[in-house]
């Protein structure tokens, strides 16, 4: 053990010996000062993640005192993308207000200041709190680039050591990156402290970013959007053609360049720029001149256009035609102008190749996309140094922030990084690149030059030591088997890692090394499900017996995890539809059966079936959960049965899940009716009804209270094979095959009359009012009295039959045909 917390981070930061013992700060409640946009929606994450919160804000002129806050957290259950996993949680978060609450700051162990971006205003808040702060607690300012070092002055000595910069990006709950920035009084133990409670109790990435105007991800990526506009008006493109040539095809973000802006804020992205503005120069920055307001961006501002939130921006819609602004006329234009499909083709090249073609490109469009990726590199190179320590903090500050594919240092070293870099300074020469700064000399000789990159396997380049250098050893990245990495880096894979014990093209069973987790790595078995998209084939399903089967001889415990998203997006539909149409329908109803039977060897296990769900998890995917022994769930699963979507009815056991759990509720309950408890689940399977996050999927039955929902991605594999040891150590035992009862046909019947109902109206087709019929006859036990105690083979068979049906049905193999050529559902 350290002797002291100062001791223990000297430990972490310069020995190469990974730290075991977890850091005993422990954030029982956070305060969240202000309550605009940015603090309401740190405050909702906090509530998703268990955190009992209080959000503060000035006191109301008028009506109740915490009205502002009130007014602020009945604005989260609207907001879209939505902030709360479950929108009632909203009254957890604890209003107070400034005048009346400060001695409720003693009680939290992190304070975050999220007011506006005004520093006259956070050092007066500043004064306000100090003396109300608990002796232990951090305090943290959440600013997009206002100097932490400059508003740590207005604290008292003794609050300083513990005072840094906390950065969220918008929206807090779904975006990855947090950026943490230290003053020179900040102890090195408060980072180390912050960074293992966000990364692991909040579920995000964390960056450490130097204290200089917008930090890493913000400077780096405003500075890049702005040289993508100079770059748009030098070569005349329209917006949506930049759009289409950033966006995905590009390695970014879907939304592209100008999509991204409207989604930010354009008063946001002027903010930022004005900052960028105020606090360099051309002597501090040789990019200066590249960094004045577009003059597109300062029609819009005047015209009050602020993007998405003001519904126009550089995109506005009417009715269901978007369209896109002109500077000359001022005017909406109608949009949907697509790039050349030859750049198109050129970006799927590898990276040496594709960035050849661009640098020699003669077409306006190929120009500019070598000219921004020319400016990227430049400007990353030319100010690693100042911003970040190593190229991997900036790199990930660009993927986690801006949601980009690569980092600029990663697509430069993967297209070879002596040419590239050569291709640069000759463009700097000539006086085409946007700064005649030169690329720093690390570039052209040295380690970096030798090694062929910035990242290597004994880590990135960090040009103000000189060296390599892996990343932080904090004992909370232990619990990551797997974390993201960057290029070069050759960190282990999962695909590659542990020991393998039987792989197909379809599924591999393998186990972690056991030094890898320590006393647990070869004692819990791991099934990685290896399809497109993870779907479930029949190929899977004899994977997972298998997977059973050789737990069940010489594991204590089964793991379902298949490394990234998804988690399962169902049933193969097109792997069944060549036997159906050789065969006929005899071959689905094999296939489903087999399904079924391999739902009840997962829940009839005589070891624990653990599924870590992240992403989606639809149709079979669902299923598969469901019927695993625990669920361990990333925030972000969405969970659900859509067999609707394609015009049938969950095959898999998915009903007789829904039927089964009504009866066990209604046996807890002193009200037996058990239609009251199955109604929820009959509806959530008719309308095709998904989670939207684990805590939503919770409410819908699809994960138990005894279920785990792990805040950071990185961890579910540690946690799901922890949760399958202890649950062995604990004794498990499978469930016991029981019969239970149904509702009967009438609870169908008073099921049957609503959907009447709702097809008269016009509410739903003639086609879903026969699927979600057939929905009603499986979970209510078919024609059989009310109470009729039934077994899951039994409701297993009706489900068969109803999916059989269906499957021959030509509405539903229209619904079947469309999703497999268009990926969207059709309605008939």
């Amino acid at each position: 053990m350290y002797k002291d917390r100062n001791e223990r981070a000297a430990g972490a930061a310069t020995t190469d010996e990974r730290p075991t013992v977890m850091s005993r700060f422990n954030v029982k409640k956070v305060a969240v000062l202000g309550a605009g946009v940015m603090g309401a929606q740190i405050a909702a994450h906090l509530v998703n993640v268990k955190v009992p919160v209080v959000l503060f804000d000035l006191p109301a002129k008028e009506g109740p005192k915490n009205g502002i806050v009130t007014k602020a957290v009945e604005g989260l259950k609207k907001l879209k993308p939505a902030p709360l996993g479950v929108a009632e949680d909203a009254a957890l978060i604890q209003p107070a207000n400034y005048e009346e609450h400060l001695a409720r700051l003693s009680e939290c162990d992190l304070v975050i200041e999220a007011i506006a971006e005004r520093m006259d205003w956070k050092l007066d808040l500043y004064r306000k709190i100090a003396p109300h702060v608990a002796p232990h607690a951090i305090v943290a300012s959440n600013t997009s680039g206002l100097s932490i070092t400059r508003l740590s002055e207005a604290l008292p000595e003794a609050l300083k050591p513990r005072f840094c910069g906390i950065h969220f990006f918008n929206p807090p709950r779904y975006m990855y990156l947090v950026e943490l920035i230290a003053t020179p009084s900040t102890r090195a133990e408060i980072l180390d402290d912050l960074e293992t409670f966000v990364t692991s109790g909040l579920g995000k990435g964390v960056v450490r970013a130097k204290d200089t105007p917008n930090f890493i991800a913000n400077r780096v990526g405003i500075a890049g959007m702005l040289a993508t506009m100079k770059e748009v008006e030098k070569f005349g493109l329209s917006y949506d053609v930049v759009d289409d040539l950033t966006g995905k095809k590009l390695g970014r973000a879907s939304s592209g360049t100008f999509r991204t802006a409207d989604v930010v804020g354009l008063d946001t992205m002027a903010h930022v720029i004005k900052t960028l503005q105020d606090t360099l120069s051309a002597d501090t920055d040789p990019f200066y001149g590249s960094f004045g307001t577009p003059p597109v961006l300062k029609k819009l501002l005047e015209l009050g256009h602020l993007g998405q939130k003001a519904k126009a921006g550089f995109y506005k819609k009417v009715g269901r035609d978007v369209l896109r602004f002109e500077l000359d006329s001022e005017e909406y234009v109608p949009a949907g102008q697509k790039a050349d499909e030859v750049y198109g083709r050129m970006l799927r090249k590898p990276a040496a190749e594709r960035l050849k073609l661009l640098r020699h490109s003669e077409g306006p469009q190929g120009r500019f996309l070598w000219a921004i990726l020319r400016n990227s590199f430049h400007y990353a190179a030319v100010h690693l140094a100042s911003i970040a320590d190593t190229a991997r903090d900036l790199d990930f500050a660009m993927r986690w922030g801006f949601g980009m594919k690569q980092g600029p240092f990663e697509l430069w070293q993967e297209a070879g990084w002596a040419q590239v870099a050569a291709w640069i300074q000759e463009d700097i020469d000539a006086g085409e690149a946007l700064s005649k700064a030169p690329l720093p000399d690390w570039v052209f000789q040295g380690p970096v030059a030798e090694a062929g990159g910035v990242h290597t396997p004994e880590g990135s380049w960090n040009p103000t030591t000189g060296r390599f250098e892996p990343r932080r050893l904090l004992p909370v990245y232990r619990r990551q088997h797997f974390p993201e990495s960057v290029l070069g880096s050759n960190a282990p894979r999962y695909e590659t890692a542990g020991k393998t014990l039987h792989e197909d093209a379809s599924i591999r069973l393998w186990t972690l090394d056991a030094d890898q987790d320590g006393p647990f790595g070869g004692q819990v078995l791991i099934a990685s499900i290896k399809t497109k998209m993870h779907a479930i084939s029949p190929e899977v399903c004899e994977g997972l017996t298998q997977a059973v089967e050789l737990a069940e001889k010489a594991y204590q415990g089964l793991v379902v995890w298949s490394g990234d998203e998804p988690f399962s997006v169902g049933a193969d539909l097109q792997a069944m539809l060549p036997a159906f149409m050789a065969v006929g329908v005899s071959a689905i109803e094999d296939a489903e059966g087999f399904m079924q039977q391999t739902m009840l060897k997962l829940r009839y296990a005589a070891v624990p079936v653990v599924s870590a769900i992240r992403g989606m998890a639809l149709g079979g995917g669902c299923e598969l959960a469901v019927y695993s022994s625990r669920r361990v769930a990333a925030m972000e699963s969405y969970i659900g049965l859509v067999e609707v979507g394609v015009g049938l009815v969950p095959g898999a056991g998915g009903l007789t899940y829904i039927a089964r759990r009504a009866a066990e509720n209604s046996q807890l309950s002193t009200d037996k009716d058990i239609l009251k408890f199955l109604t929820e689940g009959f509806t959530a399977a008719a309308m095709a009804k998904v989670g939207t996050s684990a805590l939503e999927s919770r409410k819908l039955g699809y994960l138990l209270d005894s279920d785990l929902i792990v805040p950071n991605k990185d961890e579910l594999l540690y946690v799901a094979i922890n949760e399958a040891k202890a649950m062995a150590d604990a004794g498990w035992r499978p469930p016991h095959r029981r019969m239970f009862p149904v509702a009967g046909r009438s609870g169908k019947a008073t099921i049957q009359g609503q959907l009447v109902n709702m097809r008269d109206g016009g509410f739903i087709s003639a086609h879903d009012f026969r699927i979600a019929s057939l929905i009603a006859h499986v979970v209510t036990g078919g024609d059989v009295d009310a109470g009729t105690l039934v077994t899951e083979e039994y409701l297993m068979t009706l489900e068969r039959q109803a999916f059989c049906e269906l499957v021959q049905y030509p509405k539903t193999q229209e619904r079947i045909l469309g999703m497999l050529s268009t990926g969207k559902p059709v309605r008939n």
